[in-house]
């Protein structure tokens, strides 16, 4: 709704009443278009200001509404309304105006802002454009290139920016309705016909062609397969080509495309997935509105290589008091320059105050004994851990959270190592980790549902999209991560080259394909964990040199790494590199010819494959991993496994996670085209259809938010 007052005896405030965020809902456009009339017909109004209410003033459309039979009065008439109005009207930005929002503030005559307001059009991140004249308004305001932008990218522009551009009138640092109203005052009579951005002449300039033609060039690159970045470029095309009328019709023409797209359903999947893992539950049941966490104003690392200083910088920017331990003085230096590094570079960009002094350094464990809470962050080394959860357990307060940043190890073999087992948990976050917004908390059979609402808490207190899973061998996101590079290997055994398989996989929205994301990450992280597992059976010839535990096995790796080729830290990998620490990735001829000895080796004969079985082998098998962890109650939910490998192992978000995509092309048909490929390869044990996608498929293939009834609950083992 929308809340209407006079201020000042001649200015008619509207208020925006729709919490958190004043969405415009269906209630909300008829408030505004009720009040506005009322506004207007008023003798005593001379003026208007719009703003919303508790400081924000309005984050656009209702998603919730999205795919519904909309009511209420629609949002372009509105806009037009306003835009039309005799009566000054000015907007009072505070906090956000966002989409649906900047649009009608574009549509009043006048923008105030506060400084630490934040504007934008992000709807192209649901897979959308803006559909209520952002794309024809906002070039005739701004110009083309910053019009695109913002659109394209669907990023958020500060006050201080906006006013720059040109978006808003003012900026102020006291309240943007007070000085909206004064504003109002003072522009009250005056002519408006200058001030109408719909009746602003289309952009001119020389080079346009050229301006669109990269932007364009510059969209379909970093789009990779999403269509929304590109018809947004559509859309301003038609603010430039077409009168304002026009170039509304061919909006909501582009608009009513991309809504009913599945990009776009992906999108808003993706959206309401990333909301719900933080109102997390364990698939046992415990839930975060019956678990409160502890209060947490000191926390502690151990262990500051790469993981461990990203981890202190992210608990330092959210304000907590840090104590970072590396026994090893010279390490310790080291970090301390690189945290601080980190800190301010962070501090520069976002424009906050540093908090350098939020860290203190020391070379003790027993630094560690008020902590509230710890992290170990030590290598990936079970000795190692154990060791260090035994010190901990005796040297920490009683309460205090234990927490280990593990890929996969085993958190209840950790928790065994101390006192109070309940009070630990697992706490993955992915590198850099100051940088990178996924972490997997990880609890144990023996972890308290408070532990695990504290560790959920302090990451959401990062900034970081906390989801809660179980502990198994990789948790989650690794876990499943294995058949993947499993079939890739396998693909290369048969015919394939690393080229071919990142190139399927990028095109299919990847940012880096495996070979080129292994060579980032380095061949021998992999090659210590399969050498820790028994896997690594050096200078083994014939049938047994690829089987493992009777299961089809590739050494390929392996061989990589007795060569000495880790990747990029070294020059050569899956690729070639012009110097250790290269970034280009260049095809490797002697890869390729190892590659062949290898195969006539083996006696395998090298056959043509199409881009369709490397996608379906590579996806599909991760696909079926995922469903089986859903089975084992490692996770609560699709959507869990969808946001981790969205935000941690950069799967394309217009495609929207693993398990929407596998709705999207039909149960039935993944579950025949894994079938086929256990049929094929028998041996390869990642390509067994998993019992739940057979009864999730024998039950007609119900929409995603019903599978959890499909679920069979574990036992409590909280």
């Amino acid at each position: 709704m929308a809340f209407y007052s006079r201020v000042s005896g001649s200015v008619g405030v509207i208020t925006l009443q729709n919490p958190p965020v004043n969405a415009l809902s269906a209630a909300v456009r008829q408030g505004i278009v009720d009040t506005m009339h009322r506004a207007l017909s008023e003798p005593e109004v001379k003026s208007v200001v719009i703003c919303g209410q508790n400081g924000k003033f309005c984050g656009g459309a209702d998603i919730r509404e999205f795919g519904a039979n909309m009511r209420g009065p629609p949002l372009v008439p509105m806009i037009h309304l306003i835009e039309a109005a005799e009566k000054p009207v000015v907007a009072a930005i505070e906090g956000v105006a966002l989409g649906g929002g900047l649009e009608l503030a574009l549509g009043c005559h006048y923008r105030i802002a506060h400084s630490k307001a934040r504007l934008g059009l992000p709807e192209v991140t649901l897979g959308l454009l803006p559909g209520a004249g952002g794309t024809q308004r906002l070039p005739r305001l701004i110009g083309v290139p910053a019009a695109l932008e913002l659109i394209t990218t669907g990023r958020h522009a500060t006050a201080a920016e906006a006013l720059q551009l040109g978006i808003v009138d003012e900026v102020t640092d006291h309240s943007a309705v007070d000085a909206a109203v004064k504003f109002a005052q003072s522009v009250a009579g005056k002519s408006l016909d200058a001030r109408r951005i719909s009746t602003y002449p289309r952009p001119r300039s020389p080079d346009l062609a050229e301006i669109f033609e990269k932007a364009m060039k510059e969209v379909r690159r970093s789009a990779r397969g999403a269509i929304a970045p590109v018809t947004c470029v559509q859309a301003v095309h038609a603010s430039v080509t077409l009168p304002y009328a026009k170039g509304m019709e061919r909006e909501r023409e582009l608009f009513s495309t991309l809504f009913t797209s599945g990009q776009a359903h992906a999108l808003q999947y993706y959206f309401f997935a990333q909301r719900a893992v933080s109102r997390w539950s364990t698939p046992s049941g415990a839930r975060w509105d019956t678990s409160k966490p502890r209060p947490v104003h000191k926390a502690a690392v151990i262990g500051l290589g790469t993981m461990g200083r990203g981890i202190s910088v992210s608990l330092a920017q959210a304000g907590l008091s840090v104590v970072a331990v590396e026994t090893q003085e010279k390490q310790l230096l080291e970090a301390k320059q690189a945290v601080s590094g980190m800190l301010e570079r962070s501090a520069k960009r976002r424009g906050v105050p540093l908090a350098d002094d939020k860290i203190k350094y020391n070379c003790s464990v027993q630094a560690v004994a008020d902590a509230d809470l710890v992290i170990e962050a030590v290598f990936e080394d079970m000795a190692l851990k154990k060791t260090i959860f035994q010190q901990l357990s005796g040297i920490c307060k009683p309460g205090t959270l234990l927490c280990t940043n593990t890929s996969g190890l085993d958190i209840d073999e950790l928790a065994s190592q101390t006192q109070s087992p309940e009070l630990v948990v697992g706490m993955h976050f992915f590198a850099p980790a100051h940088v990178m917004k996924l972490l997997e908390v990880v609890y144990g059979p023996r972890s308290s549902p408070e532990a695990l609402a504290t560790a959920m808490e302090m990451g959401k207190k990062m900034g970081k999209v906390s989801v809660a899973v179980g502990n198994c061998r990789g948790f989650v996101g690794n876990r499943m991560l294995k058949p993947y590079l499993e079939q890739a290997f396998f693909l290369l055994e048969e015919g394939a080259t690393p080229e071919q398989v990142d190139q399927v996989l990028e095109e299919f929205g990847f940012a880096m394909g495996v070979f080129k994301v292994s060579d980032l990450s380095g061949l021998d992280v992999g090659w210590k964990v399969r050498k820790a597992d028994g896997l690594v059976v050096p200078g083994s010839t014939g049938k047994s040199a690829r089987i493992r535990g009777g299961s089809r096995y590739s050494p390929l790796g392996d061989l990589l790494c007795e060569q000495g080729r880790f990747g990029q830290k070294t020059g050569r990998g899956w690729y070639q590199y012009d110097k250790p620490g290269g970034r280009v990735a260049k095809p490797d001829p002697w890869l390729h010819g190892f590659l062949e000895e290898y195969r006539a080796r083996h006696g395998l004969v090298a056959r043509r494959i199409d881009h369709q079985e490397m996608l379906e082998r590579c996806l599909y098998a991760l696909i079926n991993e995922g469903f089986q962890i859903l089975q084992d109650g490692i996770a609560a939910g699709p959507e869990d496994i969808d946001v981790i490998y969205v935000l941690g192992y950069g799967w394309p978000r217009h495609r929207g996670g693993p398990m929407f995509y596998a709705g999207l092309v039909g149960l039935d048909k993944v579950l025949e085209r894994l079938e086929h490929y256990h049929q094929v390869y028998p041996d390869v044990l990642g390509l067994k259809p998993c019992s739940l996608i057979r009864k999730l498929a024998a039950s007609s293939s119900p929409p995603i938010h019903r599978w959890r009834e499909f679920i069979q609950k574990p036992r409590s083992q909280l």
